[in-house]
């Protein structure tokens, strides 16, 4: 799918946080378990040097600021000193795998939940202020674009999974707990104040250009399917359960956009599905040239029923005829169809 320079909006930088879908390596500098700077990871990028991406390939933020014509880091300037002051003025990748809008998530994973990565944005905007100026610095925070994902490690290690939230609370009462965490951070990233004035404190970070994805389908995850063998908790929720749960969700997060729009018109908040385009996927594998949309391109010999890939286990041959590279995360090759539709359907709304 081909996008003409005149089609798209002109952003300076971009901003990414979230969660394993948009981390492309900062799990690297993290002590956690939740990694992916292993083989087979990586596979065919970077000449099969792994770098921490959770997929064979590039990633939905590598995809986006390449079509964007954004110089794209993959780890922050807070992990990593080498970074140089200009740096500071393209892209930043703020997202860790595992990570969560709910503080207990990250108890679980030991990874960056999105409030930590608010925090280091913050610190971002401290120090790009004393390289080009505080003018400067809120024009670029003020035009440039914020990606944001989360939401599915919240379910599956607070409810479906691991039930620490789940034995005080049902799903929908969580869907209702977790947005509210959704909306806090979304107003922590908006200033409606005048333009170039900043007072983080009162007016947060100054972002006009936000858009937030909805969660995946969770039941249709092969890591949903293949935990019911092996974890007696899972069984509370069936598969259809946990699709109509997801969809309760994200139908709850566009009414949310909806009412902040209204309250913060000099904001743009743009919704992008992940649900419907996934599940299209599986349903209509051959319009996508899909052979496989149940089961990972990699497995786990060492944990039979683990969610990640193992050195120990092949991949399948061709990935691009894989929906998803392991239990949980989709192929480069799905992850290049849904940036093709959020160019196409998404990005354009931010054209003025």
């Amino acid at each position: 799918m081909a996008f003409t320079n005149a089609s798209l909006p002109k952003f300076p930088a971009i901003f990414i946080f979230g969660d394993s879908i948009f981390d492309t390596g900062n799990n690297n500098y993290v002590e956690t378990i939740i990694k992916a700077n292993y083989r087979p990871y990586g596979q065919d990028i970077n000449n099969g040097v792994p770098t921490g991406r959770f997929s064979n390939g590039k990633l939905i933020p590598d995809m986006l600021a390449s079509l964007l014509k954004i110089k794209n880091d993959s780890v922050p300037p807070y992990l990593n000193p080498n970074l140089t002051n200009n740096d500071f003025i393209t892209g930043v990748n703020f997202a860790s795998a595992g990570a969560g809008f709910d503080e207990t998530t990250s108890l679980f994973t030991n990874t960056i939940p999105i409030q930590n990565q608010l925090n280091y944005f913050k610190e971002y905007i401290t120090k790009l202020k004393g390289i080009v100026g505080e003018k400067k610095a809120m024009w670029i925070i003020n035009s440039s674009l914020v990606v944001l994902n989360g939401g599915t490690n919240d379910f599956n290690l607070n409810i479906y999974d691991i039930p620490i939230r789940g034995f005080k609370m049902t799903a929908v009462e969580y869907t209702d707990f977790l947005l509210k965490k959704v909306e806090a951070s979304i107003k922590q990233f908006i200033s409606n104040h005048k333009e170039y004035t900043f007072n983080q404190d009162l007016y947060g970070f100054g972002v006009r250009n936000l858009i937030v994805a909805g969660i995946l389908p969770i039941g249709s995850l092969p890591s949903q399917r293949s935990s019911r063998y092996a974890n007696i908790f899972s069984l509370a929720y069936s598969l259809d359960e946990q699709n109509n749960i997801s969809l309760d969700y994200n139908q709850k997060l566009i009414n949310l956009l909806t009412k902040l729009q209204q309250s913060l018109p000099t904001s743009k908040f743009v919704y992008t599905d992940l649900y419907y385009r996934i599940l299209e996927m599986i349903n209509y594998p051959d319009k996508y040239g899909f052979q496989e949309t149940k089961n990972g391109c990699c497995g786990s010999l060492l944990f039979r029923q683990g969610v990640l890939c193992d050195t120990m286990a092949l991949p399948c041959n061709d990935p691009s005829k894989y929906l998803f590279w392991d239990r949980i995360h989709p192929t480069s090759t799905t992850y290049q169809y849904l940036v093709n539709l959020m160019m196409k359907n998404e990005i354009p709304k931010f054209i003025s």
